[in-house]
């Protein structure tokens, strides 16, 4: 496994390339865009 953190993504063993942001390689090329779930507001 290859992480970098400092660059958002990392490269597990299997070949599959993981985002900090949550988006997505798809293995044909296609990709899904990033989602980001807000926190709650403080009370």
């Amino acid at each position: 496994m290859v992480f970098h953190p400092e660059q958002g993504w990392g490269l597990l063993c299997n070949g599959v390339v993981v985002f900090d942001d949550t988006g997505e390689l798809l293995p044909d090329g296609r990709s899904v865009p990033a989602y980001h779930v807000l926190p709650e507001r403080a009370r």
